[in-house]
């Protein structure tokens, strides 16, 4: 399984996400994303670890995840 990446709308929610996922003790680091037809010009938050619970944090906390990505496969 590669790393996933939860791309996120713009660097302001990725940022808020990484600040989120922080406090519930989940690792992330913010990065900028290969602009793709499906999601342009976009920032991810790759969680190297409990990405399934941090896809749900995020949602939770009103931050809409537009795709996941495998960062070895997908970019």
């Amino acid at each position: 399984m590669g790393k996933p990446l939860l791309v996120v709308s713009s660097v302001t929610y990725a940022m808020k996400g990484k600040e989120i996922l922080f406090r519930k003790g989940i690792r992330s680091y913010v990065e900028r994303i290969p602009q793709t037809g499906e999601t342009g010009c976009g920032y991810g938050v790759y969680v190297p670890e409990k990405a399934d619970e941090a896809e749900r944090i995020l949602q939770e906390n009103h931050i809409r995840v537009l795709t996941r990505l495998d960062r070895e496969e997908d970019l």
